[in-house]
C-alpha cells in the first residue's frame, strides 16, 4: 500500500464523477470556512473550546492554532479532489471520538472486553463504577453517550457537560452545566466529554497500554500512516499502571489536548472503516464491530458508538442515509458513503454549510 506521503490518483471522470462538480464542492468550502478564529485563544486568554462554561474552567491540555481549511474527496479509494494543506496535524476535537470506539471494538477482538452489553464494573480497577448510579453501566452505555456516570475526571465533574445536546429529554429548558437529577443508565442521550473521558480511562485500564501505542499499532501504521500525529493527554491525565505512568488521552479538544491529525491520515482510517476492516490481504478490525458501530442508538437514533449516522436524514439532508461521519468542533468532518463508495474529510467548514458541501459532492455522481 502507498506511504502516507503517496495516494494513487485518478482522473475524476475515470471513476464516474463530474470534475466540474468537484471543483463546485471545493469553491463551496472555500466560500464558507468556519467562523472560528485561527488562534483558539481569545484575547481574554479563554479557549474557544470552553467558551461557554464558567470562567473558572481552566483549559488542561496544548492547543495549537489552525491553519487554512482543506479537504480531500475518495471515490472507490482513489484521490479524486485535494485542496489545502492535507498533510498538516490539525486538532481535530471530537473526531476523537470515533477513533475511541474503534479502540473498544478491538479491545472486543481481543478478549478484553468480552460483551459489550456487560457492566464496566465487572472489570473495573478502580471505585469510579461502585456507586449506585454507576454500578449499572454498560459499555455500550458509554459508547452511546446515555450511561449518566455521575463523578470526576481529570478535574472536570460530569455536570460540567449536563443539558448539552441532549435528545428525547423531558428536562426542559435547563442551561448546559446545570447540575440535574440523572436518570438510569441507557435512558437520556447527552453529549458528555467529561463520561468520554471516562470511557477512554477504562479502555487505558482493559489495554494496560497507552491508547496511542495501541492505535499506531493495530490501525495507522499498518495503513502507512504519516509519523505526524499525535494524541495529547491533559497535564493531569497520567495514571500507574503496572509500574509504567501512563496517559490517558482525551476523546475531543474541549479542554485542549487531544487527537492532532492531518486531512490525508483521517481520509486513510476513513477508508479502513467503509472497507470494513480490510486493508490489502490484512483484516485490521472486526467486521462485526464496525456494523455495531452504525446501529442506531435506541434513545438517538442518529448516533451509534460515538459515531453519527443519517438515520432519518436526519444530520445530511441531502445524503443517503446509510451514510455515517466523524465530526469535531470547527467544524471538521469525516463523512463516509457506502452507497456511493465515497469518503469526503473536510476540515474547518462553516457547520451550517457542511450539507451544502455534500450535496454538491453528491450532484457530481454522474
Amino acid at each position: 500500500m502507498p506511504t502516507a506521503r503517496e495516494w494513487a490518483a485518478k482522473p475524476p471522470a475515470e471513476l464516474g464523477l463530474r470534475e466540474d462538480g468537484l471543483r463546485a464542492a471545493m469553491q463551496w468550502h472555500r466560500g464558507h470556512e468556519s467562523t472560528w478564529p485561527r488562534d483558539f485563544i481569545t484575547e481574554s486568554g479563554r479557549f474557544i473550546g470552553v467558551a461557554d462554561e464558567p470562567a473558572e474552567s481552566q483549559v488542561l491540555g496544548p492547543v495549537r492554532p489552525r491553519k487554512d481549511l482543506d479537504g480531500v474527496i475518495l471515490r472507490a479509494g482513489y484521490l479524486v479532489a485535494e485542496w489545502g494543506d492535507t498533510q498538516r496535524a490539525d486538532m481535530s476535537f471530537s473526531i476523537a471520538k470515533s477513533y475511541l470506539a474503534v479502540l473498544a471494538g478491538i479491545a472486543v477482538t481481543r478478549g478484553l472486553i468480552r460483551d459489550l452489553d456487560e457492566p464496566v464494573a465487572a472489570t473495573a480497577i478502580d471505585d469510579d463504577f461502585a456507586s449506585d448510579q454507576n454500578r449499572r453501566i454498560t459499555w455500550r452505555h458509554l459508547l452511546e453517550q446515555t450511561s449518566e456516570w455521575q463523578g470526576t475526571v481529570w478535574d472536570k465533574p460530569d455536570s460540567i457537560d449536563h443539558n448539552r445536546d441532549l435528545r428525547q429529554s423531558d428536562l426542559g429548558g435547563s442551561q448546559k452545566g446545570q447540575p440535574r437529577p440523572l436518570k438510569p443508565p441507557g435512558t437520556l442521550w447527552e453529549y458528555n466529554d467529561v463520561r468520554v473521558n471516562r470511557l477512554s480511562l477504562s479502555l487505558l485500564q482493559r489495554f494496560r497500554r497507552a491508547l496511542p501505542d495501541v492505535l499506531r499499532e493495530a490501525v495507522m501504521d499498518p495503513i502507512g500512516a504519516s509519523a505526524e500525529w499525535q494524541w495529547h493527554p491533559y497535564r493531569n491525565s497520567w495514571i500507574e499502571l503496572d509500574g509504567r505512568r501512563l496517559p490517558s488521552v482525551p476523546g475531543g479538544s474541549h479542554w485542549g489536548g487531544g487527537l492532532w491529525m492531518s486531512t490525508r491520515d483521517h481520509a486513510r482510517f476513513a477508508l479502513l472503516v467503509h472497507r470494513r476492516g480490510a486493508w490489502g490481504r490484512r483484516q485490521l478490525l472486526d467486521q462485526r464491530g464496525l456494523a455495531e458501530m452504525r446501529r442506531p442508538g435506541t434513545v438517538n437514533p442518529q448516533y451509534g458508538l460515538l459515531w453519527w449516522l443519517n438515520t432519518g436524514r436526519g444530520q445530511f439532508p441531502s445524503a443517503p442515509e446509510s451514510s455515517y461521519a466523524a465530526r469535531g468542533a470547527g467544524t471538521s468532518v469525516i463523512w463516509i458513503d457506502p452507497e456511493h463508495d465515497l469518503i469526503a474529510v473536510v476540515r474547518w467548514i462553516d457547520k451550517p454549510a457542511l450539507d451544502g458541501f455534500i450535496r454538491l459532492v453528491l450532484e457530481s455522481v454522474k
